[in-house]
């Protein structure tokens, strides 16, 4: 199986848990760039792969308000060259397109849990490059018989992300906190809710896409259930022994934000039986512990 973007931070829990699987795994030349379409071809044909997870990406929101060609480029044309190189191997490997839920842009609580069927909305243009992306995919299964499908993770976190993102942010910050007596925690907006996932979920779910799913579906990958995230960083908090207030920076409030996003799992349960196995405190906790070995 060819892993895209496998240097990343899903990428590491993605090789590991295929390797757990037996799974021979097969990754892309460290300096390859997903947007030269060309030596992209060259490197798909040369793997021969049976399956591709397509990880690679530029996978943060916030980025992308201040990077929006980047962000198109990386993941629309980039994805668009991958389905075209993966669409002239002979084998005509499967194909998991990893999208995000950020494709269903502003919801309503009466919209909640949100389901695949849902239309696009995307709000950043991180979420407008993945709709573009799915839509390529949808196409090169329609269009050309590949055996695309799609996943729509909801927010995931674990030991390694980059601290750029919500939970591994809070969880140096606190750490730092704990080491060095900061005097307050600062945040974004803190009355979202967000749906949860562990990454090492997450990977399972990928894989269990690649061999089960149906090609041209659209599936969610999420908990099912959203917390709050001034949750989050009060619990972050009492795991590393810290209390120190907790204050909003306006520097760090997104433009636009989804004040919930919670999706529906079902439908990836029912094709594959994936569900969720690892509880939020224990992701909290490995996260915590990981900042702490920094």
């Amino acid at each position: 199986m060819l892993v895209t973007g496998s240097s990343g931070f899903v990428g590491h829990w993605m090789l590991q848990h295929l390797r757990a699987e037996g799974d021979e795994v097969l990754t892309l030349p460290d300096h390859l760039d997903i947007r030269d379409r060309k030596a992209l071809a060259e490197a798909v044909s040369a793997s021969a792969p049976e399956g591709v997870i397509h990880l690679a990406a530029q996978a943060s929101v916030g980025s992308s308000w201040e990077q929006a060609a980047t962000t198109f480029e990386i993941n629309a044309l980039g994805t668009l060259h991958l389905l075209d190189a993966a669409g002239a191997e002979p084998s005509r490997p499967r194909v998991v397109l990893v999208s995000s839920a950020e494709v269903y842009g502003r919801l309503e609580p009466d919209d909640l849990p949100v389901g695949e069927d849902r239309g696009f909305a995307p709000v950043s243009p991180y979420a407008a490059s993945k709709a573009a992306a799915e839509v390529l995919g949808a196409q090169a299964w329609l269009g050309r018989g590949l055996e695309v499908m799609r996943a729509r993770p909801f927010n995931h976190t674990g030991p390694g992300q980059r601290a750029d993102f919500v939970v591994p942010a809070l969880a140096r910050q606190v750490v730092l906190a704990a080491r060095q007596g900061a005097t307050e925690l600062l945040t974004g907006n803190l009355d979202v809710r967000r749906d949860i996932t562990d990454v090492r979920d997450v990977v399972r779910a990928y894989r269990c896409l690649l061999v089960g799913g149906e090609p041209g579906s659209a599936y969610n990958v999420c908990r099912g259930a959203s917390v709050r995230i001034e949750d989050v960083a009060r619990r972050l908090l009492e795991l590393a022994g810290v209390e120190v207030p907790i204050v909003v920076d306006p520097a760090r409030v997104r433009p636009v934000d989804q004040p919930d996003l919670r999706g529906d799992p079902r439908r990836l349960a029912e094709a594959t039986g994936w569900i969720p196995t690892i509880e939020l405190d224990r992701t909290l906790s490995d996260v915590v512990a990981y900042w702490e070995a920094q």
